[in-house]
């Protein structure tokens, strides 16, 4: 079936056509993609069509697209049963690999997606302090937790939505949403609602407003001032983790949150989260503890599967390598935007990167609304015609994975050329 007949049905029967409102495609104009199947470094669509992938199911798929180690340990675990509602070895495997990447994380509770692990742990933050205010930064996106809703990223910036109706007020007033990168504006913060302050969260690599690194100092400052303050600071490593490193930002860096929470490539592609951090934080969460969580598929047995499969692979890689492809990849996009006089800026974190079109520097939300969404929206397009398959936001990041190669790397900058001598 033809790419427009499949999201007309779609939009028929599911809102907006999709399942996670950026897939539609309504920043950039046009159909989405329908995927078929993928394998690699490529995706399928309904017509046929191959595609060289960046978006990597926005973050998990880090080993490629059925990698063959992770294929057959999702046919092993399923031939045994697909859910149990019980315990299994699987989610204390999992546990274990946690526990011995992050050395913040001495206990692990598993859940069904990064979203239910941010709001566990604002949950649990509260529960420890006995406070209510809560410190993200603008940009960031945490899930769609009410809560975490204010001023977020991803596809809420995407769409130009403040917040969302249906977040209850009250909540929206506990949360203080405060510039990223901006240490001077978190002590003012701190020092006037610190009393009141149960956790700060943030990604510690933003990629959610497009890729912003921290700048030095920032994340000392987290977690000098909320150790002052009493309050907990976590990590959301749901994008990072696993992704910049075997662990994460926290083991390149060495600063130690109280609480970190991981998602995407734990699974291996199928849905999972968790939460960690150290065993006197952790043992306040039931049945230990007072404060709830439960989740009928937490730990669900191919989801851990599936991310055993792909720890363990990715303990044997190298993540040098990727981080080669990615220079090359970002060096190549450069050369072509300035040989063409096109305003860019390209931010990269490891195998993370976004092409922002603008001229200044990208260091928050606010400059990294300056990109020129319009000139995003005909270059995806550009290099969709192409075969190349970005995330279809300005505001999201691009993932580059072990399945890659120099020769893709070559087609991606070569239909680059192409798509920017059409525009």
């Amino acid at each position: 079936m033809e790419m427009e007949n499949l999201f007309a049905e779609a939009q028929n029967i599911i809102p907006g056509g999709v399942n996670s409102p950026v897939r539609a495609f309504r920043s950039v104009g046009g159909s989405p993609r329908f995927i078929r199947e993928a394998a690699g470094a490529t995706v399928i669509d309904a017509e046929g069509r191959t595609y060289i992938d960046y978006v990597a199911s926005w973050g998990p798929m880090i080993l490629g697209h059925s990698h063959p180690e992770v294929v057959a340990a999702i046919r092993e675990a399923a031939g045994k049963g697909t859910s149990y509602g019980a315990p299994t070895e699987g989610e204390i495997a999992m546990a274990r690999r946690i526990v011995a990447a992050f050395p913040a994380v001495e206990m692990v509770r598993m859940v069904s997606s990064g979203t239910e692990a941010t709001m566990t742990a604002i949950r649990l933050a509260r529960g420890i302090t006995g406070r209510e205010k809560i410190i993200k930064f603008t940009g960031c996106y945490h899930g769609h937790a009410d809560s975490l809703l204010v001023k977020a990223g991803s596809g809420v910036a995407t769409l130009g939505i403040p917040g969302s109706p249906g977040v209850p007020r009250r909540l929206a007033e506990l949360t203080l949403s405060l510039p990223y990168n901006d240490a001077d504006a978190v002590r003012d913060a701190v020092g006037r609602f610190g009393d009141d302050l149960a956790c700060i969260i943030v990604e510690p690599v933003a990629g959610n407003m497009g890729v912003v690194p921290p700048q030095q100092g920032f994340l000392e400052t987290l977690r000098e001032v909320t150790r002052a303050s009493g309050s907990l600071l976590i990590f959301d490593e749901v994008i990072t983790g696993f992704r910049v490193a075997y662990g994460g930002w926290q083991t390149l860096t060495g600063i130690a949150p109280d609480l970190t929470c991981l998602g995407k490539i734990i699974g291996g592609g199928l849905p999972v989260g968790a939460l960690g951090g150290r065993r006197e934080v952790m043992e306040h969460l039931a049945p230990t503890g007072p404060v709830y969580q439960a989740g009928t598929l937490s730990g669900n047995p191919l989801a851990m599967a599936a991310g055993i499969a792909t720890l363990d692979v990715l303990k044997r890689q190298s993540y040098g390598q990727i981080d080669r492809l990615v220079q090359e990849l970002c060096t190549g996009y450069g050369e072509l935007f300035t040989r063409r006089g096109i305003p860019h800026r390209i931010n990269r974190v490891g195998s993370m990167f976004t092409l922002f079109f603008t001229a200044g520097e990208v260091t928050d939300f606010v400059s990294a609304s300056r990109s020129d969404t319009e000139l995003f929206a005909r270059f995806f397009q550009g290099m969709l015609s192409q075969g190349i398959y970005l995330a279809p936001a300005q505001f999201e990041a691009g993932f580059v994975s072990f399945a890659h190669t120099a020769r893709d790397i070559d087609r991606t900058l070569a239909a680059c050329a192409k798509a920017l001598a059409a525009l």
